[in-house]
């Protein structure tokens, strides 16, 4: 385990650092598209399909994921971080638009992960690390009415993705004597606890703006 804010940055590939700047470009094009649309016309009501504002904050959303997962403050040495809240905007978008498209996103964004900092061993493995993982951090959508239950559920049923994944795939690592279900549990506890605190704390300080920011919002009628 090594502690290492802003470390990773010194590490990334060329590869990598294209994909960070054009991630963080999409970010900031896509702060001033929402800014000049809202000044535009209210929000709309919520709709079945991905909307264009749908569309457009999912992107929004995935791309401040990428930017904060690389705000590392601890990486383990098998796969795993602490990171800066970079769950939290996937979970901040399905508790605004649920959890059919909070999955969808999640799973997009998924595929960034891949792309970020893979370590493949096997398909299944990648469906518990990454596909199914991620795209856990929609479940919060079910709690509309309480974003912080959805934050803690959203991480500890990633959480469980990857202790499945850890004591089937990488059981090898567990020291001598020791089952690979208590390895795998401790060793995905010892970051996923954390930053599943830090989203809940982020959540609480950031609460207000996220509910402000609500595209999904009632508008207010003027008297």
């Amino acid at each position: 385990m090594s502690f290492e804010l802003f470390e990773s940055f010194k590490e990334m590939s060329l590869k990598e650092w294209i994909l960070w700047g054009v991630m963080l470009l999409l970010f900031v094009a896509l702060i001033v598209f929402l800014v000049r649309r809202s000044k535009k016309k209210p929000a709309a009501a919520p709709q079945k399909g991905f909307d264009t504002r749908a569309l457009v904050y999912g992107a929004l959303c995935m791309a401040l994921s990428f930017v904060l997962s690389y705000l590392r403050i601890v990486r383990m040495p098998q796969g795993g971080s602490i990171t800066i809240a970079s769950m939290l905007p996937i979970i901040v978008y399905a508790y605004w638009y649920g959890p059919g498209k909070g999955m969808i996103v999640g799973v997009a964004y998924a595929l960034l992960q891949m792309i970020q900092d893979a370590y493949f061993v096997h398909p299944i493995q990648i469906l518990f690390d990454y596909i199914l993982a991620f795209g856990a951090l929609g479940l919060a959508g079910f709690f509309k009415k309480n974003l912080y239950v959805g934050t803690v559920v959203a991480g500890l049923v990633r959480f469980v993705m990857h202790f499945l994944s850890g004591a089937i795939f990488f059981g090898e690592y567990a020291p001598a004597g020791v089952s690979p279900f208590i390895y795998s549990l401790g060793y995905q506890a010892e970051y996923l606890i954390p930053d599943i605190v830090i989203c809940i704390v982020a959540a609480v300080l950031l609460k207000s703006t996220i509910d402000r920011l609500n595209p999904n919002k009632p508008a207010v009628k003027a008297a």
